[in-house]
């Protein structure tokens, strides 16, 4: 198992559409509601704001109003495929004024989770 060392963000431009990703390590999920409200202060203009966490035997995930298992269930599978465990994944989604469809959306958030997580350090658990 392996989680990230601090706090890294990536940006993904697609048709006008910015998706804004970050990882950072995360630990307790009693703070969960805390961080997303920090992280939605952050991007208050933001159209969707999905996430994907796991800790220890817990996981959750969110699509925030797009389509169902098209965001945050595929990052979810990102974080089990990487061996990830005491992280979250927040994309912040920037509308650009031209609908992706859902398989385009579905491939964009994952490249973009695949994108944040390339950026990162990562450490052994």
């Amino acid at each position: 198992m392996q989680t990230v060392q601090g706090r890294f963000e990536n940006t993904l431009e697609v048709n006008k559409s910015k998706f804004v990703a970050i990882i950072l390590p995360f630990d307790d999920v009693s703070k969960f509601k805390n961080l997303l409200s920090e992280i939605k202060k952050e991007h208050a203009k933001a159209k969707h704001i999905v996430y994907a966490y796991r800790v220890k035997d817990k996981s959750k995930s969110c699509d925030d109003r797009e389509p169902k298992g098209t965001a945050g269930r595929p990052l979810l599978e990102l974080l089990h495929k990487r061996d990830m465990d005491q992280a979250v994944i927040f994309i912040a989604r920037y509308f650009g004024g031209i609908k992706l469809g859902a398989g385009r959306l579905l491939r964009t958030y994952v490249q973009a989770g695949i994108d944040v997580l390339n950026k990162a350090q990562l450490v052994q658990l």
